[in-house]
């Protein structure tokens, strides 16, 4: 099914979504992403539909030709602190703050979210597969996120990050038995058990 451009037409439109909400390690990313009239690429899907090539050429063509774009984060600490959702809801918030164009409208990824001040939105549940600015943010919050995971693996390369990107598998989990957790852990996660809610979140390699 191709991806709708927009909701609407009459207010500008941005979508928001997040990457690494079912990780047991390192921050929650979201992105917000508002795109031209007439955008349209053939590839631009879910980000868990994609490669990693696929999400790399995708997000230097949705940093180079979008009206504003913007990544945020929420730190393991915090996640700790506040619960997942809401500090999935809360990057996305962040992510909506530092943009550089205010949006009209926020199309939002899932059936969740805090109302962003005097700006109607909408939640979509499934949406990264059916509007294309929701795609976009997909795919940008999970390339940041694997990104920083990346870089993290060179303090810990005892967890594979590199690999993983801190998602639960029994390699991750074996780790966090043998070598106790970093402090970019979560505490408040099941980090050794498997967890019921594993099934729920993507996959670190679609």
């Amino acid at each position: 099914m191709a991806l709708l451009s927009f909701h609407q037409t009459e207010l500008l439109e941005a979508g928001c979504d997040e990457a690494g909400r079912g990780c047991l390690a390192g921050p929650v990313f979201a992105a917000a992403v508002i795109l031209p009239k007439g955008f349209h690429h053939g590839l631009l899907n879910d980000s868990k539909q994609l490669s990693e090539s696929q999400r790399d050429t995708l997000r230097e063509i949705i940093e180079k030709e979008s009206l504003a774009w913007a990544v945020a984060e929420v730190s393991a600490e915090e996640i700790d602190r506040i619960n997942i959702l809401q500090s999935s809801l809360l990057a996305m918030h962040r992510a909506l703050d530092v943009l550089n164009t205010r949006p009209q409208f926020i199309l939002v990824d899932g059936n969740k979210f805090h109302p962003y001040p005097a700006t109607p939105h909408l939640c979509v549940v499934k949406g990264d597969g059916k509007y294309a600015s929701i795609a976009a943010a997909s795919i940008l919050a999970k390339t940041h996120r694997d990104e920083a995971m990346t870089r993290l693996h060179s303090e810990y390369p005892q967890y594979q990050w590199r690999q993983n990107k801190g998602y639960p598998t029994e390699l991750h989990r074996e780790a966090i038995r043998q070598h106790g957790i970093s402090p970019w852990h979560r505490r408040s996660f099941q980090l050794t058990k498997m967890s019921p809610l594993r099934g729920l979140f993507e996959s670190p390699n679609p």
